[in-house]
């Protein structure tokens, strides 16, 4: 039956209720500046109404629980572009890279150092004397120590990029790790019918972090656990991780590091995110780059080692080789030993003739002639087309960085209008909930005075 016990209990519950949606806005107002934090709000009900022979009487109010405000949508929006962000960031690292290795236009590049070349063949042409030869032969060694060191610096990119492949490996397995830790965690708190808002904030937080590196799809489980998959294979179920590990293997006659599901050889698929730019860089872009310019030095020696053989000295020496015809490759392209040794060796006739230089000339013509590309580029040509596709390429990584990176910055300012904390919101919900508190403080000082009446009268009453 109702009453002023009733009443004070009615105070009770409201106290309680509003205290409680004051601490959950001051926990929000704690949290403005946090990564990953999504606000929360009391959700309040009703108590069971009492029932007698005068009426339906209400018993005051209650908090049902407490809830994170959050858009599933939005957070599976963000992880898609977020891991092609991260693919396109990392592919715009590496070309960025690749460019400050060629370093063009520029001085002392290897295309200031192959015009020198053809211009020391020219000015061997007109004066082949040991003057001109010693010129030539400096300047052949300054142009292939720019191939050797152009070539073993991009060597090196992709031998970082390859070790980068442990770091990623380490990373995933951490985040992993932790999401089923958190799970585990988030169930035991959660089997009682309570939510680990917080536990939930930071395991999403991760899963978000994931996504930039690597393919993450999720799905939640109703005892709150999240299963997360990389590609078809789950990687998390559950307070159970599976890791990856990254296994050394001879690719090409490279020691290369390959992704496999830990104590297995079944390499790790549809990665997505920076993993896979750091793949396809590595595996792709750097060996295209790499090729290009083996084919360069190739093509250079075999043009110029060609008409160098058909020419012979003055005292009919022929077949004479410039450049090693064993060292093909622009890690190791080398003007032959014998021309070291022996300077006279040098030809610049086709005859054997002082007067006819035609073969020095036809040499030095070669910076025009077309001998690539089916006979459609020449030499200097094929250097530039190379540099030219890294300026497109790493123009289009940018592009595509710009872009993602625009879009991904709407989709979070999208999801943080529904889940971040508005300090204006919160302050006007303190004022309300203040002055709600402080009016249920009342009702139960105006019970206590009551009942200090109902006492008192029965001390008159004696």
């Amino acid at each position: 039956m109702p009453g002023l016990f009733q009443g004070l209990e009615i105070g009770r519950r409201a106290l309680l209720t509003n205290q409680a949606a004051l601490q959950t806005i001051g926990h929000n107002i704690a949290n403005v500046n946090t990564p990953g934090y999504s606000r929360q709000r009391v959700n309040i009900s009703t108590t069971l109404p009492e029932s007698n022979t005068i009426g339906t009487f209400g018993s005051g109010v209650t908090v049902t629980d407490i809830r994170q405000i959050r858009d599933s949508f939005l957070g599976q929006q963000y992880r898609q572009q977020s891991k092609s962000l991260g693919e396109w960031s990392y592919k715009e690292k590496i070309l960025s890279q690749v460019e400050s290795l060629f370093n063009e236009p520029n001085d002392n590049t290897l295309s200031n150092q192959m015009n020198e070349f053809w211009n020391a063949w020219d000015d061997f042409a007109k004066k082949p004397d040991s003057s001109t030869r010693n010129q030539l032969v400096s300047q052949t060694k300054q142009m292939t120590n720019s191939f050797q060191e152009l070539s073993g610096q991009i060597d090196k990119l992709r031998s970082s990029i390859d070790s980068d492949l442990s770091g990623y490996t380490s990373e995933i397995n951490r985040m992993t790790g932790e999401i089923a830790r958190l799970n585990y965690q988030i169930k035991s708190l959660e089997v009682g019918g309570a939510t680990a808002n917080d536990l939930r904030d930071s395991r999403d937080l991760i899963i978000d972090n994931l996504s930039l590196i690597v393919d993450v799809n999720t799905n939640q489980t109703q005892s709150g656990e999240m299963i997360v998959y990389i590609g078809a294979m789950s990687v998390v179920n559950g307070s159970n991780s599976i890791n990856i590990e990254s296994k050394v293997s001879n690719v090409g006659g490279k020691p290369t590091h390959k992704l496999v599901w830990e104590g297995s050889d079944f390499e790790l698929t549809n990665t997505a995110g920076q993993l896979k730019a750091l793949i396809e860089s590595r595996d792709v872009i750097i060996p295209k780059y790499q090729d290009k310019l083996d084919t360069l030095a190739a093509t250079m020696v075999e043009q110029v080692n060609s008409l160098h053989m058909s020419g012979q000295t003055a005292n009919g020496a022929t077949s004479i080789t410039f450049f090693d015809p064993y060292k093909t490759s622009a890690g190791n392209i080398e003007i032959d030993s014998d021309i070291l040794a022996n300077q006279q060796l040098i030809i610049s006739s086709a005859s054997g003739s002082e007067s006819d230089n035609t073969l020095a000339y036809d040499i030095a013509k070669l910076r025009d002639k077309n001998v690539l590309n089916n006979d459609s580029a020449s030499l200097n040509d094929y250097y530039n087309s190379i540099i030219g596709s890294i300026g497109v390429e790493s123009y289009e990584a940018t592009s595509f960085t710009t872009n993602y990176d625009l879009l991904v910055q709407q989709i979070e300012f999208s999801r943080q209008s529904v889940q971040g904390v508005s300090l204006d919101e919160e302050m006007t919900n303190m004022i309300k909930f203040q002055q709600a508190y402080d009016a249920a403080a009342r009702v139960i000082t105006s019970m206590d005075q009551a009942l200090d009446t109902v006492l008192s009268m029965g001390v008159v009453g004696r």
